[in-house]
């Protein structure tokens, strides 16, 4: 089953046709129910915020050492410094696993829903199973780890794409690592670079959630908008919280008028 690379069309209710959900739409519906409902029903998208371009670059030339060492069919060295038992894994539809709006993708027969993620890179181990690896950039004076509450997204991200190889018929290992790489703060100046510390951060993952998940978004599709304040990540949603106050402020002047 193939889909082309363009947007698709709101969501109708009852509708019998397949519609598209990205890793990042699942991650929107998390955090907001009403946002989701939104884009996927009225494509009122929230506002993008900037490009994380060094990021997007890091990322590039991450893969670029990894493809080198996968086409030599042996470990990257900093496999080898954190111990990780595995290589870079070679499939010929790697790339198109890679790339945005096709990705990694499974259709999900109960709900209808065609769920795809890109990412960013796959290894294998001795026992033929297979690794999701995702790469992450920052900068910061502390040790990198994965103990922030809003990292929960990044190992949210990480366990749908385990659940889509699986989904392909792979044999993927439960645990999963994350390449993060780390500016340097200490260094005497900027001299045109910037260094960077990498280490490899494991993390095992459980996608049990996701058919829940799946479930209750189709139940948003096909109901009325949610209310303000239905944030599944606990809290008020930022983006909704200020629509509505936008909108009473406006209300109030125009009746001052």
């Amino acid at each position: 089953m193939s889909y082309n690379r363009t947007r698709s069309q709101p969501y109708k209710p009852g509708q019998k046709e397949v519609f598209k959900v990205s890793r990042s739409k699942i991650e929107l519906f998390m955090q907001c129910p009403r946002c989701f409902w939104l884009d996927a029903r009225m494509r009122l998208s929230r506002p993008n915020g900037p490009p994380f371009q060094i990021n997007k670059a890091i990322d590039e030339l991450l893969k670029k050492e990894f493809d080198n060492f996968r086409a030599k069919g042996k470990p990257h060295p900093i496999m080898l410094e954190f111990g990780v038992q595995a290589i870079p894994f070679s499939h010929d539809d790697l790339n198109i696993w890679r790339t945005n709006f096709t990705g990694v993708a499974a259709l999900h027969k109960p709900t209808n829903l065609y769920v795809f993620g890109a990412v960013d890179d796959i290894w294998v181990n001795d026992s033929g199973e297979l690794i999701v690896v995702d790469y992450k950039a920052t900068a910061k004076q502390s040790e990198i780890t994965l103990d922030a509450d809003w990292q929960v997204s990044y190992k949210r991200q990480m366990e749908i794409y385990q659940w889509l190889l699986r989904q392909n018929g792979f044999n993927v290992n439960d645990t999963g690592y994350f390449v993060y790489a780390n500016g340097r703060l200490d260094m005497d100046g900027f001299n045109d670079r910037v260094e960077f510390r990498t280490k490899i951060i494991p993390y095992t993952g459980n996608a049990d959630w996701l058919e829940k998940t799946l479930q209750e978004m189709k139940g948003c599709l096909e109901g009325d908008m949610p209310a303000v304040g239905t944030a599944a990540m606990g809290g008020d949603c930022d983006f909704c919280t200020y629509a509505k106050a936008r909108t009473e402020l406006t209300l109030q002047a125009i009746k001052r008028r």
